[in-house]
């Protein structure tokens, strides 16, 4: 069995579409989770490689979402 990629995965957080449908701000997410705006851009542009069970909650909580409708998994064809 080939060794995982750990670079790569099919992970997609729909940060952008949860907040354009709540009407709020990156920013007023950082401020209401106690998170950096760039820590929040990492993720929002799926570039994320970890998350703190913690931080998860903390934006499902302001977000009033579950953890699956802010992480997708889209798989990618495989060559």
């Amino acid at each position: 069995m080939a060794p995982v990629d750990l670079d790569s995965h099919d992970i997609h957080c729909r940060l952008d579409e949860l907040l354009a449908e709540r009407g709020m701000t990156l920013a007023r997410l950082a401020e209401l989770v106690g998170v950096s705006n760039v820590n929040l851009s990492v993720l929002k542009n799926d570039r994320a490689r970890a998350i703190r069970f913690s931080t998860l909650q903390a934006i499902c909580d302001v977000l009033e979402c579950d953890v699956g409708d802010l992480l997708v998994v889209r798989r990618a064809p495989r060559a």
